[in-house]
């Protein structure tokens, strides 16, 4: 996949205040910090789409973006879809009424929004399996939506470490799966898992215009 352009679209609070559920949609979440505007700005070959911080909780609230792009196999076949910058879970320097109601907001829109294809959970790979990462994993398997697991910021890790890591999750999750979803791992700064990870997505695209 080859993609055209990107641009920001709108950001609201509730799933009844987003768009016409009229394209396909694709979503990012990730524990807060877990690099996830850069992984979209990486994707999408522009730094300056979703805004990236140190600080955690930086998003708050459901960000959609208009993506145009090509299938890299026909140059004529061109798709429009929405990119979605959920809020992040977990810690954030924001109180506890704002975390319970990003929670809610969260909740809301991948069970309630019709148009989502595939959501993306990101996992820092430079630590062990997180209880909070397995939980929400879990808890879409449990609601049965359909979710690819992408591990960021490879580069900061040596393989050997980055290797065990990802097979450290892989085995907590077998404790409650029987079959693993679908997974990438990727770097922002080396650009690493950007071909996989956007095939993945024109594959999705290509199943539901059949």
């Amino acid at each position: 996949m080859e993609i055209i352009n990107a641009s920001y679209l709108i950001s609201k609070p509730d799933v009844a205040q987003c768009p016409a559920a009229d394209r396909p949609e694709f979503a990012f979440i990730g524990r807060s910090n877990v690099g996830k505007s850069s992984l979209i700005n990486m994707l999408t070959g522009n730094q300056r789409l979703a805004k990236t911080s140190a600080a955690p909780g930086k998003t708050q609230m459901i960000n959609h973006f208009v993506v145009k792009s090509r299938n890299s196999a026909n140059a004529k076949s061109v798709a429009e879809w929405y990119l979605v910058d959920l809020p992040g879970y977990g810690y954030a320097k924001v109180s506890q009424k704002n975390r319970k109601s990003w929670g809610k907001m969260i909740d809301d829109y991948l069970r309630k929004r019709d148009n989502l294809l595939t959501t993306f959970v990101l996992i820092d790979s430079r630590h062990e399996p997180q209880a909070i990462d397995l939980e929400f994993v879990n808890q879409m398997g449990e609601w049965q939506l359909p979710f690819a697991i992408v591990f960021t910021k490879a580069d900061k890790m040596k393989p050997g470490g980055l290797q065990r890591n990802v097979e450290a999750f892989a085995a907590a999750l077998r404790e409650n799966w029987e079959a693993l979803p679908a997974f990438f791992i990727s770097s922002s700064t080396d650009k690493s898992g950007k071909t996989e990870i956007l095939d993945y997505v024109q594959g999705i695209l290509k199943s539901v215009s059949k």
